[in-house]
């Protein structure tokens, strides 16, 4: 009872330092200076094949976002990564870890109860001056057993303040793990596209080596026949081994990006993950959710752990300040003190000690007070960096609508390219068939079109990539989610001891 009273006593005492206030939505009605504007394509846009996409402002973002790209091999992948990446294992655990951590901490608010025993065996002073027939008179064993009751009152909140920003420190950790699980499943999302990307590029590519090899027989037949010129057959040689030079950094890049996505599941390179990505196994989410920008800072996960930290920052402000304050402590101590164990239960060898105590610095050189300039400027800080990852969080957002407004155009105006450089190539060729045209135009207009599949391969993937990078800057709808794993039981008999 005794203690219970002490606790509420400290609970309702005053709290100094400021309290902290959250965060309210910055003044701010759109994320692009003028309205949210869907991504303009035509009818021939899109009868060429570019896919159109439509914002719908206000919609909440699906908790598995990757999903709406409708691939079983994405969303499986995904899981996995989620099941056995270290990193955000590595998070869970430090979250875990704060929890602890906090609750340690709160024990500061309660009386703390000890019980320790002492027995002896001892020798009084003096014996050489008496007679040697009264020396055993000096000798004796002592036995003390006591219950010690110590207590500091949080008279001014320093102990709570420190609670609070342990707090704050592990809501803190919250918002990591969540941006941990947001990095990782866009991360992996990204990766699959490039690949995506990738494979469309090596693709294209063997068909203009397969079609300038095709050529190159073609125009040697010529020359042989002597209908054209040794050089052309040396221009067309050299045109098929520059394109047959790309085709190795772009299989060296997609043997990296498969030992990433196989890191990002948590395997090694060894075990290489069995999903294969391409442009088509993706399917192009047609309706794009878009939060309204005054729950942005609710939905990012690196706002919310800034925000914990002006949070953390705050409270330590009320600790440094308290510290400056007097200190007290209650004491207290009830036990026996007897010569032997049976003589403890004698009412005579009882004892008991209550004891306050109450401590103010009076000089330390300024120390406790810079202290808390310096908790003033921690805090300042926070506030600074919190103001900085809001701006970017709504620039992230406005990056991604412009990417995905200009995606659309790219990928038709790709579209139109690859049309027509086909076209052009095949008329091209048939005129050089039939000796109209030389050699070097046929070359001109096959790098061309070289370059043309390598570009809308490219705008596809930009795409499908910057998508993804909006869903992203929303937050990934981590507030939808119902995987997260709870905290683990603890294991000790006694915890509280």
């Amino acid at each position: 009872m005794l203690a219970a009273a002490l606790a509420a006593t400290s609970a309702s005492a005053c709290m100094v330092g400021p309290d902290f206030q959250g965060a309210t939505p910055p003044p701010v009605t759109r994320y692009t200076k003028e309205g949210l504007r869907d991504p303009g394509l035509s009818a021939d846009d899109r009868r060429g094949g570019a896919i159109g996409q439509s914002f719908a402002p206000g919609r909440d973002v699906p908790g598995e976002w990757w999903a709406l790209f409708r691939s079983k091999a994405l969303d499986s992948l995904v899981a996995e990564a989620l099941a056995r990446n270290p990193n955000l294992e590595a998070a869970q655990a430090s979250l875990r870890a704060a929890r602890a951590t906090t609750e340690a901490q709160r024990g500061a608010l309660f009386p703390q109860v000890g019980f320790n025993a002492q027995s002896s065996y001892n020798k009084a002073p003096g014996g050489d001056l008496q007679s040697p027939l009264n020396n055993n008179a000096l000798l004796y064993s002592l036995v003390t057993p006591q219950v010690t009751v110590s207590f500091a009152p949080d008279v001014f909140g320093g102990t709570r303040r420190a609670l609070e920003s342990q707090a704050a420190q592990e809501e803190g950790q919250l918002w990591q793990l969540e941006a941990a699980y947001l990095t990782l499943t866009s991360n992996v999302v990204a990766a699959a596209i490039q690949e995506a990307s990738l494979r469309a590029q090596i693709a294209a590519t063997e068909k203009v080596i397969q079609a300038q090899t095709d050529l190159l027989t073609l125009i040697t037949k010529q020359s042989d026949a002597g209908q054209v010129a040794g050089a052309d057959v040396v221009q067309q040689t050299a045109l098929l081994a520059q394109s047959q030079q790309l085709l190795p950094p772009l299989q060296r890049a997609l043997s990296q990006q498969r030992n990433l996505l196989t890191a990002l599941a948590g395997r090694f390179p060894s075990e290489e993950v069995s999903q294969t990505f391409t442009l088509a196994s993706l399917h192009l989410p047609r309706s794009l959710p878009v939060s309204l920008p005054s729950r942005l800072i609710e939905q990012r996960p690196d706002v919310k752990a800034a925000e914990a930290a002006v949070h953390a920052a705050s409270a330590q402000v009320g600790v440094a300040l308290a510290n400056r304050l007097p200190q007290f402590t209650l004491s207290g101590a009830v036990g026996a003190s007897a010569t032997n164990f049976a003589a403890l239960l004698n009412p005579a060898a009882s004892l008991w000690t209550v004891a306050g105590a109450v401590a103010q610095p009076l000089f330390d050189a300024g120390t406790l007070f810079r202290r808390q300039q310096a908790a003033e400027e921690n805090l300042v800080q926070a506030q600074a960096q919190y103001r900085a990852t809001v701006i970017g969080a709504y620039q992230n957002v406005a990056d991604a609508l412009r990417a995905l407004q200009a995606d659309g155009r790219a990928v038709a105006a790709a579209n139109a390219a690859v049309r027509a450089s086909r076209q052009s190539v095949e008329l091209v060729r048939k005129q050089f068939g039939l000796g109209a045209v030389s050699s070097a135009s046929l070359l001109i207009t096959q790098s061309a079109y070289l370059q043309a599949v390598v570009t809308q391969a490219q705008a596809q993937a930009n795409q499908y990539a910057d998508t993804a990078a909006l869903f992203q800057a929303l937050g990934g709808g981590w507030w939808n989610r119902r995987d997260v794993k709870p905290a683990r039981d603890p294991k000790d008999p006694a915890p509280f001891l």
